[in-house]
């Protein structure tokens, strides 16, 4: 192996786990959220396109290179302060679901996506996520977040105390193979 290859597969693992590292603390599966007895807010999550504003957080939820529309959804969920993530995702309807070793740290599957039983298809042929430890570096949910007025920017931390403001938005995007390597504008 050159150097080059090898600074590159050096570079490759880093960012990947500073990926998972930055998920660290995500949602539980939705069987084991915590409930509270007040809401975020007594209006309800509306269904919104990626491009129209949203008084209070903008959900999304993009299944990327998978083309899962299972888990494709845009949401503005009313929210008047800073809010956790998490929290942001069930007002939402949003179902995610941790690892075995894992179950409140690491987002493997977001509505059901990708399934089980799912052939994913990447540059080293086919996988199927299991989620009993790590999702594969070249396969994952990654969390992003963009201020009312900026670019997206990865979390710096989990859905379970990320908290994201109105006028924010907030992206989940799957991506295979370093693709998408952002959300679209």
């Amino acid at each position: 192996m050159t150097l080059t290859k090898m600074r590159t597969a050096a570079a490759s693992s880093l960012a990947a786990a500073g990926l998972l590292l930055s998920l660290a603390a995500c949602s539980t599966p939705a069987a084991t959220q915590p409930s509270t007895s007040a809401p975020a807010s007594s209006a309800t999550a509306s269904s919104t396109s990626a491009s129209e504003p949203c008084d209070g957080v903008k959900v999304i939820v993009d299944s990327g290179a998978l083309k899962q529309a299972a888990a494709d959804t845009s949401v503005c969920v009313p929210v008047d302060e800073p809010t956790v993530a998490s929290k942001v995702l069930d007002e939402a309807n949003i179902k995610t679901e941790g690892t075995t070793e894992y179950p409140n740290e690491l987002v493997c599957r977001v509505n059901g996506v990708p399934a089980a039983d799912f052939d994913i298809k990447h540059k080293g042929g086919t996988y199927r996520e299991e989620c009993g430890k790590m999702p594969a570096a070249f396969a994952y949910w990654a969390l992003w977040v963009k201020p009312a007025s900026g670019d997206w920017a990865y979390a710096q931390e989990g859905l379970a105390t990320l908290k994201v403001s109105p006028g924010e938005s907030l992206e989940l995007l799957f991506t295979v193979d370093g693709e998408p390597a952002a959300p679209a504008a």
